[in-house]
């Protein structure tokens, strides 16, 4: 007996090669469909499980002066990464490198931290890593199989503290700065300026970073570097040039008294050149290259010195009787002063005004005096009379008009505007109450709401050593050099002006023991009244070969160094430099006349003294 007919077993067979036919059919489909139609992506796939990108750093351009000495640039360092992985995974890995390297718990979160932004990424640990680290790492190769070291660029500052606040500093991007504009198209753990030129020229210091790819196996182990990938080459940064003297720098920098605060400015009149640029105390840019631990940021943030403070550009004062210079410009160019005539009043140590009797500096008297005169002594009573004269208002609007509540656009990142009344409503918008015609009295000699930085008084003297006009101070060669700064001053009042500079320094003035021996140095100084304790010393001069132009304007400020005539040795002993160095004369420390009178010297040359 058959249980199947025939014809059923044929249906059977027919039925089974059909579903063979249909499932080779399939195979056949999905291996055109694998080794054909998706061979591409599939097989990038399969690379991007065996071959990890890993970021070449750009080498950051170098900074350099004028002459072409190296102010900033790089040097080979070694850094240490490690594949990317789950949070679990990587924070198990750092703490075993943890005691290898020495990180803290805090880093290591750091770390985690940064991963997260960009977690497809190998995580750099650190990119400045000791003989020993890297021994002790490779000793432990096969603990730390997913680690790799390789050589990196380290930005490195020759200048030290002498040019910290110029040229700032680097260290890694911030999760804050990677949401900035600024630095768009950067990613995290990429090394970026935090402040100065570093930070001003960003763009064109850092360069462009390059790719090479690392072989793993499917643990991620690293087996190899050799990829069929072909690496991307890193576009090093450009060069920076500057207009700085970095001799001249550094001997501001020595030259400053190590135990005082302040700030030196030099600029050449004219141009608004920056030859040199220094605040005191500063700080190792180098400290900040790697990372600066939490200590030493602690102790420079809370140092009650300010050691991160950029006096220069940021640091306001009054300028004090440095700014009588800036009253007499405007009274000349107003027509209200006679520079040759006499004020009406004599100076008897002071002067009644109303209810109120304001003081000169010097209770005994200077008498009557002329603008020259009256600049050489530095006479209260005398610009006090000037300043009525000009007017509350008048003088309001002319010093703003020259500039004195605007910043002067140099090519920094971090500058302040000085604050200045723009006339006698802002008392009552600022203060809440109306401002009497008094208020020009300490307004006229640089005090009351008057508050400038070094480099904007470096600015006005630099257009009064020129022709009444000067450009924006500019640091770097290829910036764009800026707005000129007119004074709309004539040449017959600017010569006033710095006859009476001349006479402060040249004459019995009250910067005598500051003169220069081969050159003609003339300057105005100044002490500002400090609520805070010891007054303020400001000196702001100019220098330049005997009977010629100026060719560098000086402007110094010590916070509570009591009297402009010290701030006046260490403008002068900058710019004397300044000028040897140019004309080619030998170098000496003995510089100034109290320099010479301290060494014994003869000074046949200071036949006023």
């Amino acid at each position: 007996m058959q249980l199947f007919h025939p014809h059923a077993r044929r249906r059977r067979a027919l039925g089974a090669r059909l579903v063979l036919y249909l499932g080779l059919g399939g195979l056949a489909a999905a291996f055109v469909k694998t080794q054909l139609i998706d061979y591409e992506a599939l097989a990038q796939q399969a690379e991007a499980n065996r071959f990890r990108p890993v970021m070449i750093p750009a080498p950051r351009g170098a900074i350099l002066d004028r002459n072409g000495q190296i102010i900033a640039d790089n040097i080979p360092s070694y850094a240490i990464s490690i594949l990317p992985a789950s949070p679990d995974t990587l924070r198990a890995r750092l703490m075993r490198l943890a005691p290898v390297l020495g990180l803290t718990p805090e880093r290591v979160e750091q770390l985690l931290a940064r991963h997260r932004q960009t977690p497809t990424l190998p995580l750099l640990i650190s990119s400045d890593l000791t003989f020993d680290q890297i021994s002790a790492v490779e000793e432990r190769r096969l603990e730390f199989p997913t680690v790799f070291i390789e050589m990196r660029p380290k930005r490195r500052y020759i200048g030290g503290k002498a040019v910290a606040h110029l040229v700032g500093y680097v260290a890694e991007i911030s999760e804050r700065e990677l949401a900035e504009p600024a630095f768009e198209g950067y990613e995290a753990g990429a090394i970026v300026g935090k402040a100065g030129l570093e930070r001003q020229y960003e763009r064109l210091l850092a360069g462009k970073p390059g790719f090479r790819f690392i072989n793993v196996d499917a643990r991620g182990k690293i087996v190899g570097d050799i990829s069929p990938r072909p690496h991307v080459r890193p576009v090093p940064g450009k060069n920076l040039q500057l207009y700085l003297d970095l001799d001249l720098q550094r001997w501001a920098a020595r030259v400053f008294p190590d135990t005082m605060r302040g700030a030196i400015v030099a600029l050449e009149p004219g141009t608004g050149h920056v030859l040199a640029i220094y605040s005191n105390p500063s700080y190792d840019p180098n400290l900040f290259v790697n990372g600066v631990t939490s200590e030493v940021w602690n102790a420079l943030r809370d140092d009650p010195a300010k050691p991160l403070l950029q006096r220069a550009t940021v640091g306001l004062y009054p300028p004090g009787s440095t700014f009588k210079l800036a009253t007499a410009a405007i009274g000349l160019e107003l027509g209200v002063v006679d520079p040759k005539a006499y004020m009406p009043q004599p100076c008897t140590g002071g002067m009644q005004y109303g209810s109120r009797y304001f003081r000169c500096w010097d209770h005994r008297g200077h008498g009557y005096l002329n603008m020259a005169d009256a600049i050489k002594l530095s006479c209260d009573v005398y610009f006090y009379q000037l300043g009525l004269r000009i007017g509350l208002d008048r003088l309001a609007e002319e010093g703003t008009r020259l500039g004195f509540s605007r910043k002067t656009g140099i090519d920094v990142p971090a500058e302040r505007s000085g604050t200045f009344p723009r006339d006698a409503e802002w008392y009552r918008k600022r203060f809440g109450w109306k401002a009497t015609a008094a208020e020009v009295l300490n307004l006229s000699i640089g005090q009351g709401p008057n508050d400038q930085t070094p480099l904007k008084m470096a600015q006005f003297y630099a257009a009064l050593a020129a022709d009444g006009r000067v450009r924006a101070p500019r640091l770097a060669v290829s910036s764009d050099p800026g707005e000129v700064w007119d004074l709309h001053i004539s040449e017959e009042n600017l010569r006033w002006l710095r006859e009476g500079l001349r006479r402060v320094v040249q004459e019995d003035g009250t910067a005598r023991l500051s003169a220069l021996e081969h050159w003609d140095w003339i300057g105005k100084t100044g002490t500002a009244q400090n609520p805070h304790g010891t007054d303020h010393a400001w000196f702001v001069g100019m220098a330049g070969p005997r009977g010629g132009k100026p060719e560098i304007v000086v402007a110094t400020i010590v916070e509570f160094g009591a009297h402009g005539s010290e701030a006046a040795q260490y403008a002068a002993k900058v710019a004397d430099y300044y000028l040897r160095k140019r004309y080619g004369m030998p170098i000496d420390s003995v510089q100034t006349l109290r320099d010479y009178m301290l060494a014994g010297r003869p000074t046949p040359w200071a036949r006023w003294q």
